[in-house]
């Protein structure tokens, strides 16, 4: 099996032959990852927080202003444009953008009127598109599909976890915000938007036109009881999103009235969400005691708590990898420090840190990272991330041949033993 850095340069290598046939990926100067909408950012709110106004100094003068004008003003006399691709009209959105981006940090992005509703409705989960996740591949720096809504567009048309969006509508990925290949995804119930995807192990890119649909409430929860042993409770959460606790507790009453001896709770490939929702989740697994704290630049700490009312009675096995990220690892680290269940699969992906909405005058807004967020025992995993008590690599040539996951047969060994 390829390790992901070659996998890297095979893409490199793509992109070089489809070069040749005119499909060029630019390399944008100045990109940014960012893990958004879909994907690996955690929503400290479910609600927009408004500017005030303030009496500090503001960093643009009049000689900024004389400066930034100077410079539109030459790129309007001046300026060819040798492409379909670029475009002039769009100077302003492109000066509020390039202020965040100057903050140098991955997580934090101005949002247009229209990007900022896709992303509450993300939140609200509520998605408009063809179903599936989207994250940052840490290797590449491009779009991957994180994970497939069950009986969505994406799913019917063959798209699966680990696909690289190479292209949307025959615009490259390469160097966007996934704010921007999310908007570029997304578009009218019923519309078709055309995705170039790098699979590994195909010679070429792989060509989709799917017709977009409209999900009004995304199951961010799936469930059962193993095959193998009905005794043994399966729990899959792909995101937290303001439906996923209801979700959450009608999965368990359903599992727990079938009378399951253990739970696999899987958060592979979950890429975050909303705080309030992970410790709400949090608060019926773990005891009485803190579920994560924050701290914010002057030092000011915020504890987020758990009564112990509602503590799992039941050996619990937790699934990780790389891609488990933000409030996925908050749940997962602070099981881990209350030694509430195993942690088996791979190291996390290593957000800790936090990040607000503030809505602007004009109803667009800045999404900023506010604060950093630290487990029960005072770890912030930022650029870390945590490490599973039992190592164990996904099996990718297994699962292709048998159907087998031998990340939860490791899950469903561990529970035995449990509960010989």
């Amino acid at each position: 099996m390829e390790t992901e850095s070659s996998r890297a340069e095979e893409i490199r290598s793509i992109e070089h032959s489809a070069g040749k046939k005119g499909l060029i990926i630019g390399l944008l100067i100045g990109m940014v990852s960012m893990f958004i909408l879909f994907g690996g950012y955690l929503a400290i709110s479910r609600y927009v927080t408004t500017t005030a106004d303030s009496a500090s100094s503001e960093i643009l003068g009049s000689k900024e202003i004389r400066k930034v004008n100077e410079i539109v003003k030459q790129i309007n006399r001046n300026f060819y444009s040798y492409s379909e691709d670029t475009r002039t009209d769009d100077l302003t959105e492109g000066i509020y953008r390039g202020i965040v981006a100057s903050l140098n940090d991955p997580y934090s992005e101005y949002y247009s009127k229209e990007e900022l509703r896709a992303a509450l409705d993300d939140s609200e989960g509520i998605s408009y598109g063809i179903g599936c996740y989207v994250s940052i591949d840490k290797e590449t720096n491009m779009p991957m599909v994180a994970g497939v809504m069950e009986e969505s567009p994406a799913q019917q048309a063959g798209i699966r976890d680990g696909d690289i969006i190479a292209m949307v509508d025959g615009e490259s990925t390469m160097g966007l915000t996934l704010t921007r290949v999310v908007s570029m995804i997304k578009g009218l119930e019923g519309t078709s938007v055309h995705i170039s995807i790098y699979r590994e192990g195909e010679p070429d890119y792989l060509e989709f036109d799917i017709t977009r649909g409209k999900l009004i409430e995304t199951s961010t929860v799936t469930y059962g009881t193993l095959l193998d042993d009905e005794s043994i409770g399966y729990l899959k959460i792909s995101e937290f999103s303001d439906v996923t606790l209801d979700q959450y507790l009608e999965a368990m009453a359903d599992l727990e009235s079938q009378n399951i001896k253990g739970l696999v709770l899987d958060l592979r490939n979950n890429h975050g969400g909303n705080l309030d929702t992970v410790v709400d989740i949090a608060r019926r697994i773990l005891p009485q005691g803190i579920v994560v704290y924050t701290e914010d630049k002057k030092g000011r700490r915020e504890n987020f708590e758990c009564d112990g009312k509602h503590e799992l009675d039941l050996p619990l096995v937790v699934l990780t990898n790389e891609y488990t990220a933000s409030a996925a690892e908050i749940l997962a680290g602070s099981i881990q420090d209350y030694n509430k269940g195993t942690l088996v699969g791979t190291t996390t992906f290593g957000k800790g840190i936090v990040q607000r909405i503030i809505s602007l005058s004009d109803k667009s807004a800045v999404k900023l990272t506010i604060s950093a967020y630290f487990t029960p025992s005072g770890r912030n995993i930022q650029g870390t991330g945590i490490e599973p008590d039992i190592e164990i690599e996904y099996d990718y040539d297994t699962a292709l041949e048998t159907g087998e996951d031998n990340q939860v047969n490791k899950a469903v060994e561990l529970i035995k033993e449990q509960i010989k």
